[in-house]
């Protein structure tokens, strides 16, 4: 019961900052939300607007992923709460609306994934092993990602360095995980080969981005310019607080994660990894959602992301939800100067696109080849021509299916077909 409520206040409370122009999840969004704030955009436009931005994922993208791994990413929340907060007009009985319509969307994603799950067990080809297989190859691929951002931001021979570099320290630590190399008082450390990788490659990053440096003249141009808009975000910092507590708070009880590499290495119990890599995003991600925020006004209901890692290591939803909470408030708090330093080093400031872009891409092949495995896994041979084919129709069609929600939306598609070979008698699932 407890689950449920915390599903609903989160998913009320965030209707609620999109209704009234707090906060928005997509970052799409965010630069849009002003147009209406400030009467150059209908409230009718922009709630379409919204709808057309984040329905396909949540359908394509959030649910699917959060069924493969049982834990809800919140994609499938937020990107939601969105459409609901953004589709009623503003108001006091209009945000309460939105309020009440958000509380019962957030309760049935949480009772909806239950019930799906529920029902993979009750089909005569039960997939949902097969299923699992979408995040396997999302984790190990994830660690490319900084290597790539470098690739478009500073050329190719750098981005081939990273990755060369991460992959010999990720082969180290595997060697020396496997040869208890390393070892506090005689109790084996085994490190995570994938989040040793991940920050070696964050480091190179932001080593080449903090090289890129603006005259001293330039400096805080960006806060001095949005100066009210930086205002209006801290006016609002408490209700944004509670939004980071009560996402952290979820995060620790594991009913949510905050991406796709989290949410898989927490479901397979991996939980210091499921932290790293969800702070690696966080820091990945703080140029492009600070910039957006800034310049426009708007936050996003869970700010830069690190409240996910706070909700991953702290030891009780208790503890959690305060430090979301902080955690919120030192980022708004700081805005400002962060809005210099990104003035300062505008190689930091462009890597926030180019991070986004990279994590993109990545996703976009792990996905492809996890969700390609797992149909192959539940229909052996129909899998790979099933998967190969949806993509490549999808492309000549124009993408109507956004490219990394292809793997995951195709192999449910192979499970539904399986099943219905299985009720013809066309196919007789392997034994065990």
């Amino acid at each position: 019961m407890v689950e449920v409520i915390l599903m609903a206040c989160i998913g009320a409370l965030a209707a609620v900052m999109a209704n009234l122009g707090i906060a928005v999840f997509n970052d799409g969004l965010r630069p849009i939300v002003p147009e209406n704030l400030e009467g150059r955009m209908s409230r009718k436009e922009l709630g379409v607007t919204a709808f057309a931005m984040s329905f396909g994922l949540v359908i394509g993208f959030g649910i699917p992923i959060s069924i493969a791994g049982s834990i809800i990413l919140i994609h499938s929340i937020l990107l939601g709460t969105d459409i609901i907060g953004l589709a009623f007009n503003r108001g006091k009985i209009n945000s309460v609306l939105a309020g009440a319509a958000g509380a019962l969307y957030g309760a049935g994603i949480y009772y909806g994934l239950q019930v799906v799950v529920d029902a993979f067990a009750m089909l005569p080809l039960n997939f949902a092993e097969g299923f699992n297989k979408i995040g396997e190859p999302v984790v190990v691929s994830f660690m490319v990602f900084p290597a790539i951002a470098v690739a478009l931001q500073f050329g190719i021979k750098k981005g081939i360095l990273t990755f060369i570099v991460a992959a010999i320290a990720r082969q180290l630590i595997v060697f020396a995980n496997t040869d208890k190399l390393i070892s506090i008082n005689g109790t084996q450390v085994v490190l995570s080969p994938e989040g040793i990788a991940l920050i070696i490659g964050m480091i190179f990053l932001i080593a080449f981005a903090v090289r890129e440096k603006s005259d001293e003249k330039n400096l805080s141009a960006l806060a001095a310019l949005f100066t009210e808009r930086v205002s209006k975000i801290k006016k609002y910092v408490w209700v944004l607080m509670i939004s980071g507590g009560l996402v952290a708070a979820a995060t620790s009880q594991l009913l949510i994660a905050g991406d796709p590499i989290s949410l898989n290495l927490l479901s397979e119990g991996k939980i210091a990894e499921g932290g790293i890599a969800s702070l690696a995003k966080a820091i990945g991600f703080v140029p492009l959602i600070a910039s957006t925020a800034i310049a426009t006004g708007v936050y996003g209901p869970v700010g830069f992301t690190f409240v996910f890692g706070a909700g991953i290591f702290s030891p009780n939803p208790f503890i959690a939800a305060i430090l979301g909470a902080v955690i919120i408030l030192v980022e708004v708090m700081i805005l400002t100067q962060l809005a210099k330093v990104l003035d300062r080093y505008p190689g930091i400031r462009a890597s926030g696109e180019n991070i986004r872009t990279a994590m993109t891409r990545v996703l976009e092949v792990a996905l492809l080849i996890g969700g390609a495995n797992a149909a192959n896994a539940i229909v052996p041979g129909l899998g790979f021509f099933a998967i190969a084919g949806i993509y490549l129709l999808n492309e000549a069609a124009g993408r109507p299916i956004v490219r990394m929600a292809v793997g995951p939306v195709g192999a449910i598609a192979v499970g539904i077909i399986g099943n219905i070979l299985v009720l013809l008698g066309l196919y007789v699932p392997p034994a065990g």
